[in-house]
């Protein structure tokens, strides 16, 4: 526990912007997941139409500095990728 003053309000702080940002996150992941089961059960056309859908998602979280922009980048590619294979 925080024994002084200021630090007792940084954790408040630190509790509320986990908590408004953290539905970000979990929107991020979940659409990440989507295109990879899509893409891994061979269904090229939905993986086409998640695409943009999944760029707006990381691109969110990457602005709201979730994640860091080269993560995002790095993220955004893997999926590009998925969308390309075969």
């Amino acid at each position: 526990m925080p024994l002084t003053q200021s630090a007792v309000k940084r954790m408040r702080q630190n509790r509320v912007r986990n908590a408004r940002l953290q539905p970000y996150r979990t929107h991020m992941k979940t659409m990440m997941r989507k295109i990879t089961d899509a893409a891994k059960e061979g269904k090229k056309d939905e993986v086409v139409k998640l695409l943009p859908g999944v760029y707006k998602a990381i691109d969110m979280a990457a602005k709201k500095q979730i994640i860091h922009s080269k993560n995002a980048s790095h993220k955004k590619a893997k999926m590009a990728k998925l969308a390309a294979a075969k």
